[in-house]
């Protein structure tokens, strides 16, 4: 798995040196992005509250033209909920996900964004004070939609809240129940 994540981020180091070469020519912005996940579970599941994590990762702009861009990521997610029954712990589920994003300029420097992701599973845990459990059953592909907003100032920074509706089940809770991420995000980052 380590290996695969190594290929991944060498392969994505490539793309993004090779498109921030071209970048002037094909309206392409590229960045680096960050920042805290407020993350839950919805659906058949009792007991559970937020689990707040990080995300981190690379963003591009893909610039169409003055009304509409497309906005691809490549992000660490920590998602999962904290449990709070049976003395409590928490439900670790981290990814890498991918969403890609349409993002439409409502105001000066205001834009709405929305899309498909898909997330890979990294690791699946229950951690409580005394052990640290894998989840061997977790689905290793999870789809969502998102939806936000992103204020961007003229140097580049930019600042984002959005939600993740999760769309898959996990599949860790059986046939018979369901469970879904669901993550609320808000991000700084850096568009150069």
């Amino acid at each position: 798995m380590k290996k695969s994540f190594i290929l991944l981020f060498a392969l994505c180091s490539i793309v993004v040196a090779n498109a921030q070469k071209n970048k002037r020519e094909e309206g392409i912005k590229l960045g680096i992005k960050g920042g805290l996940n407020v993350a839950n579970l919805m659906g058949d599941v009792e007991d559970v509250a937020i689990r707040t994590s990080i995300h981190a990762g690379l963003v591009a702009e893909i610039i169409v033209n003055d009304k509409f861009s497309i906005q691809p990521e490549l992000l660490y997610s920590g998602q999962g909920a904290s449990v709070t029954s049976d003395g409590g712990g928490r439900l670790k589920i981290d990814y890498i996900i991918l969403p890609v994003l349409a993002k439409f300029p409502i105001a000066k420097s205001l834009s709405l964004e929305a899309g498909p992701q898909v997330g890979f599973l990294v690791s699946g845990k229950y951690k409580t004070n005394d052990s640290n459990e894998k989840i061997d059953n977790i689905k290793t592909i999870d789809f969502g939609l998102d939806a936000g907003l992103d204020y961007e100032l003229k140097n580049g920074v930019f600042f984002q809240a959005r939600y993740n509706l999760g769309l898959s089940d996990l599949g860790y809770l059986g046939d018979n129940n369901r469970a879904s991420n669901a993550v609320i995000q808000f991000s700084i980052g850096k568009l150069f």
